[in-house]
């Protein structure tokens, strides 16, 4: 598997068009564009550096978006990911976040976290065999740690950590 490059700010479009088109099979248009406005551009404005692309010649096929916690020396943070429907299942994204521990141990982070929706069994799935656990919340629902009104009314999410070292 080829090795992702660094993110550009000229990438946004085509990784909003990616979000909008890849979750169509499991979103209406319109959940799917709602989906996308959590790339706002100001990610690969200001953290293109600690972003990644994986791309082929049929274009851009999976995407990192992620930086280092500019707060502290400790924390990075991976914020959304994408993988085309036809390469799941087959690494990649284990490959982009392999990709991003290395860089962010190499920069001398510890630690990376993430969220995730409850209902995200798979992002759940996946995060758990990628060595992350999950942070205590307010209350357990359906035996998973939930923090409640995370992202706003309703927005309940699920917290990872996962320590990394050199």
């Amino acid at each position: 598997m080829p090795e992702p490059r660094r993110a550009d700010v000229s990438d946004h479009s085509a990784i909003v068009d990616r979000v909008q088109r890849w979750w169509g099979d499991s979103r209406t248009p319109a959940e799917a564009r709602e989906l996308s406005l959590l790339l706002p551009k100001l990610f690969l404005q200001f953290f293109s550096r600690t972003s990644l692309v994986l791309e082929d010649e049929a274009g851009i096929r999976a995407f990192l978006i992620g930086f280092h916690a500019p707060d502290n020396d400790v924390e990075a943070y991976i914020h959304f990911v994408g993988v085309d429907p036809e390469l799941r299942g087959q690494g990649t994204a284990r490959h982009l976040y392999t990709t991003f521990f290395r860089r962010a141990a190499e920069a001398g982070r510890t630690e990376v976290r993430a969220i995730t929706s409850p209902a995200n069994t798979g992002s759940i799935a996946f995060h758990r065999a990628m060595g992350f656990t999950l942070e205590a919340g307010d209350r357990v629902i359906d035996g998973l740690p939930v923090h409640g009104d995370y992202d706003g009314p309703g927005q309940d999410r699920v917290c990872f950590l996962r320590k990394i070292t050199r």
